[in-house]
């Protein structure tokens, strides 16, 4: 099944990105570039949905 949501991309005072889907309590990751940004998103919306459906 695909499910999409929307991301939330910010940038920090440091620099990184950070990503959230307010969507998924608890789902955030950060990174310096966005193309690492969205692989990790995605892996923790992954790990969220996972969580949620125990």
């Amino acid at each position: 099944m695909i499910r999409e949501f929307n991301v939330v991309i910010e940038k920090d005072s440091d620099g990184y990105f950070v990503a959230s889907i307010p969507n998924l309590r608890g789902c955030h990751t950060q990174a310096k570039s966005l193309d690492i940004l969205m692989e990790r998103i995605q892996e923790a919306a992954e790990l969220c949905l996972e969580f949620e459906n125990q």
